[in-house]
């Protein structure tokens, strides 16, 4: 293990408190990325965004499935802002980072525009924040609506801008969000969720009214209801 990944280790154990398992996958991203820069013959400190996009088609190209890919990314944001963090580049290679195309096809039928606007529907009202959240979240991530609602606050970290979900088996995975996405679920964070949190032993991200954890049925009762106003079927 080399210095720099010691360091961004130890970093992650003593401040963000993630878990041995997520630990040693974040060591085996890095070592896979640590060999494609070795054999490409570039220096880390100066690595772009065209040197990870070739490392993430080597990996897919050599079978690595969805949830590993995105986990790399997240592996690979987490490294590029402690790199910044600590002088080592200037500029964050990682920063407004977009999956390669043809990778990523959004949920169900609907079409570009028709998600944009059903994102930007919830306006004005008393939950639109949480709303806004919950809905950049559901078709951006790809999370299932059992762990959207299930997600709970320790579970989101804003400054490496990933999510950590619980999977079957108790099994961890960490889902890479991009910026807009946090933006939205910051935004409600800061600014909705503390007025709703009247259950103090209640932990879960997204409350429905009194506090109560939001419910798998409330929240397609949104999306339905999100969806109809703009004639989506």
């Amino acid at each position: 293990m080399n210095d720099l990944t010691k360091r961004f280790l130890n970093y992650l154990t003593v401040e963000k408190g993630l878990s041995e398992n997520t630990m040693r996958a974040y060591k085996n991203d890095l070592n896979k990325f640590y060999s494609f820069l070795e054999e490409s013959g570039t220096d880390i400190s100066r690595i772009t965004k065209n040197d990870l996009t070739s490392h993430l088609n080597r990996l897919r190209d050599r079978g690595s499935q969805t949830p590993t890919i995105a986990r790399n990314i997240s592996s690979l944001r987490g490294l590029c802002r402690f790199m910044l963090s600590e002088g080592m580049i200037s500029e964050d290679p990682m920063e407004n980072f977009s999956t390669p195309k043809g990778w990523k096809h959004l949920p169900g039928v609907l079409r570009v525009d028709e998600v944009v606007s059903l994102i930007e529907k919830p306006r004005g009202g008393k939950f639109s924040l949480r709303d806004k959240a919950l809905l950049e979240l559901l078709y951006s991530s790809g999370l299932r609506a059992s762990e959207i609602i299930g997600l709970k606050v320790k579970d989101i970290n804003f400054e490496a801008g990933f999510i950590i979900v619980m999977g079957k088996g108790s099994r961890e995975r960490v889902v890479p969000m991009n910026e807009r996405a946090m933006r939205s679920l910051k935004k409600y964070m800061t600014e909705l969720r503390p007025r709703l949190h009247r259950r103090k032993t209640v932990q879960n991200f997204f409350l429905a009214k009194a506090g109560r954890p939001l419910t798998r049925q409330r929240l397609w009762q949104l999306i339905k209801s999100y969806s109809s106003e703009l004639s989506l079927k």
